[in-house]
């Protein structure tokens, strides 16, 4: 198992300061890992929602990890990913959850509630998670517009907002 940097989409933190959503690049190696990424999370998050970071992958899979407090959640958008990326089987580890076995189908690993608060449910993400025609940028994309900050997230990713 082997991960090139090379092949990370964009790696980024969400939060809000003062009232307002912020979004700024994770340089790696910060986004390695679900640690080393609840570690970055922690040094910007500045109020009680704290802080979400977006990962995509080689257009493949993405991870969503968020802190509040000293709580990390996550989220694996396909789980099949732990196979080839040591991101994705950080996130299996963090978990708990055995390796995924050839015959596992794509399907999502963590907390689909980890953005409930803000008003993304469990529902609501796993529905999105279900589109197939969507690559993991235009769901990070979604995501990020349904929490209040798409545009900057669009931005900073180099997506034109529809």
């Amino acid at each position: 198992m082997s991960e090139q940097t090379g092949e990370i989409d964009f790696a980024l933190a969400a939060f809000r300061d003062d009232g307002t959503w912020q979004v700024q690049e994770i340089a790696s190696p910060a986004y390695d890992s679900v640690d080393s990424l609840s570690h970055a999370l922690r040094q910007v998050a500045r109020d009680e929602a704290g802080a979400v970071a977006m990962v995509a992958v080689d257009e493949d899979f993405f991870v969503l990890v968020r802190v509040v407090g000293p709580r990390t959640r996550v989220l694996l958008s396909d789980v099949t990913a732990a196979d080839e990326w040591e991101l994705a089987q950080s996130v299996i580890d963090f978990l708990g959850l055995p390796p995924p076995e050839d015959d596992d189908v794509e399907v999502p690993a963590g907390d689909l509630d980890l953005l409930g608060d803000l008003g993304l449910h469990a529902i609501d993400l796993g529905a999105l998670l279900d589109d197939v025609e969507l690559y993991p940028d235009e769901m990070l994309s979604e995501i990020a517009r349904r929490l209040g900050f798409g545009e900057r997230f669009d931005d900073a990713v180099g997506l034109t907002s529809a």
